[in-house]
């Protein structure tokens, strides 16, 4: 469908054949991408490395401000010196969180060793090769497919079939537009935000904040966790002041980009999307969570179009005849 789109805008602006097309449309990813890569990805793997070193020592210091306050709240209420295990539990826990070192090799250890058996077995090459042939044949020729798919309906329906499935095309091509755009947004807006708070690694943390925003309420909520964590090694209220900025800024891409871009055609309920969520990832476990979000405008529209226009609208409609 993203394929689609892009040949489907260039040739409404530059008519042209379809192949000639979808030859340009990937000639600009390919180069986009490239560019992208040459230019972000050193920099967000230096830091990102960085980051993962922080945590350690964020979860430290966050175990330090905890157990302060639960002394100070302790001789308060109780007198000094009713809670002296406060150490031994400092030390109980820190001996459970592994150290920078420790981590970012534990988990270039576990990447090398999921690329290996990846790379031994040839599994993931080949399913990629499989999507991205797939894709390109579909990009080719769309309406041969659709048509093959609508020979599968019944005669009576094909031409409601067919207005359904343009419908399916424009809501998926609606809500991947409004997610790049708002994604981008995100981390523009977390950019600036952590400039302005003088928090390190920016880079890193906007680029978090925007690609975790593909995933609505669980994505967002993990973004927080990283620059939270630089913050709070400079001070606890820089912190807070990255919560705050975090909460503001999803909620201007939630109630001002989002709807902004989709144009009101894609209206999903927070609450579906979370049950959507949670059904998919169930069901199809973590690609479920990516994928959820794109089944659910999916199953919307089916939902929409068919069990309440074609069947629920007609039958209320003939209710007030039979009465009669």
């Amino acid at each position: 469908m993203a394929l689609c789109t892009l040949v489907g805008s260039l040739r409404e602006r530059r008519p042209m054949p379809r192949p000639l097309a979808l030859v340009a449309c990937l000639i600009g990813l390919i180069g986009v991408l490239g560019i992208t890569t040459a230019v972000v990805v050193p920099p967000f793997v230096d830091q990102f490395s960085l980051l993962l070193t922080k945590l350690p020592k964020a979860a430290s210091t966050l175990i330090d401000l905890a157990l302060g306050s639960l002394d100070r709240f302790s001789d308060s209420l109780y007198g000094a010196g009713s809670v002296p295990d406060l150490n031994q539990i400092k030390e109980g826990g820190l001996a459970l969180i592994p150290d920078g070192a420790t981590l970012a090799s534990g988990v270039g250890t576990g990447l090398t060793s999921l690329l290996g058996i990846a790379g031994n077995l040839g599994s993931g090459t080949l399913q990629l090769l499989f999507v991205v042939a797939v894709a390109l044949m579909i990009s080719v020729q769309p309406e041969s497919y659709r048509d093959v798919g609508l020979q599968l309906v019944p005669s009576f329906y094909r031409r409601r079939a067919s207005q359904i499935l343009h419908q399916i095309g424009d809501a998926l091509s609606s809500w991947m537009v409004g997610v790049l755009i708002s994604s981008l947004a995100v981390a523009l807006l977390c950019g600036i935000a952590l400039s302005l708070l003088g928090v390190k690694l920016v880079l890193a943390n906007a680029l978090i904040a925007g690609l975790l925003n593909v995933i609505p309420n669980v994505g967002p909520t993990i973004s927080t966790v990283f620059p939270m964590a630089v913050a709070l090694l400079d001070a606890p209220w820089k912190a807070a002041a990255v919560l705050g900025c975090y909460v503001l800024i999803q909620n201007i891409e939630s109630y001002l980009i989002t709807p902004s871009v989709m144009h009101h055609q894609v209206k999903l309920l927070p609450g579906l999307t979370l049950a959507a969520q949670f059904l998919f990832t169930v069901i199809f476990g973590p690609l479920g969570l990516l994928l959820a979000l794109p089944m659910a405008v999916v199953l919307q529209v089916l939902i929409r179009e068919i069990v309440i226009h074609d069947l629920l609208d007609p039958w209320k409609k003939q209710l007030p005849a039979r009465r009669a």
